[in-house]
């Protein structure tokens, strides 16, 4: 049992549950591939407050993670599976041949000991090995996806995560995401074999404001309790004046786009992630 929920001993355990992280391996972390994570605490490069309830929170070092997986046709061990506290799945500590650590998004079922490849040719569609689309069957489930070949993986990155392998025709090929969106990418770019780890993570309560503060979450304060010159919905009476629900921003906080009008990748979109006719779409 990967989640443990806890008997209300006390109020902050009511309902509380933890995740226990059975698949992690290895405790420590590779020292060579660790570095300094500044906190912005919400705030942008001026240092003006740009995300309201954010700073404190446990101190963390960044894990160095290979989203390119560029190292070609060379083998590479799994050493362990480790807790990374910068992100939602587990990642996995790889040691090539010729001696070189690498970590890389843990998939799902990818244990110590395991070997995986990565290569710009066809190679044995096993999870944890990571190939040009065009080379990868139809129907299978992937992560760690590239939008632009040689850019990195973008999609599908999180706990649980992955998209469905739909349709391969010319130079694009078509993907299920797990929103619901149907997108095409180029056939030239890299995916992974499988799905992220760690699905349990959704599956966490965490039970008492404590814990978020642990994780860098502040108290936050609501829009309508705030200066009309503060929050959109500021000011006056309890109402906030018959607009829309927004952030502090103006952004639209319910169903709202986020998405910029006009980009080149437009086209790629076959099908949005809620559509008006056929509503959400899931795998």
């Amino acid at each position: 049992m990967a989640i443990r929920v806890y008997k209300k001993t006390t109020n902050g355990r009511r309902n509380a549950s933890v995740n226990l992280h059975s698949e992690v391996t290895k405790k420590s972390p590779e020292k060579s591939l660790l570095a300094p994570l500044v906190r912005g605490s919400g705030r942008n490069v001026q240092g003006k407050v740009t995300i309201l309830g954010r700073g404190g929170g446990h101190k963390r070092r960044y894990r160095k993670i290979d989203f390119r997986r560029n190292k070609d046709d060379m083998a590479a061990t799994v050493v362990g599976i480790e807790y990374d506290p910068n992100r939602s799945a587990h990642i996995a500590l790889l040691q090539y041949a010729d001696g070189e650590k690498r970590y890389i998004i843990a998939p799902k079922g990818l244990t110590a000991g395991d070997v995986v490849t990565s290569s710009a040719n066809a190679v044995d569609p096993k999870v944890g090995n990571a190939m040009p689309i065009k080379h990868i069957p139809t129907g299978l489930a992937l992560h760690n996806i590239e939008m632009e070949a040689g850019a990195g993986g973008r999609l599908c990155r999180g706990a649980g995560m992955y998209a469905r392998l739909t349709n391969k025709e010319g130079r694009w090929a078509t993907l299920v995401l797990p929103s619901g969106e149907i997108r095409q990418v180029s056939m030239d770019c890299r995916a992974t074999v499988g799905e992220v780890g760690n699905a349990d993570h959704a599956n966490v309560v965490i039970g008492k404001a404590g814990r978020n503060r642990w994780k860098g979450r502040r108290p936050t304060t609501r829009g309508i309790a705030m200066s009309h010159h503060t929050h959109p919905h500021g000011g006056g009476a309890v109402s906030k004046g018959g607009r829309e629900p927004s952030n502090a921003s103006g952004t639209q906080a319910k169903g709202g786009r986020t998405r910029r009008y006009g980009k080149s990748s437009d086209s790629r979109i076959i099908r949005r992630r809620r559509s008006k006719r056929y509503g959400q779409l899931k795998l």
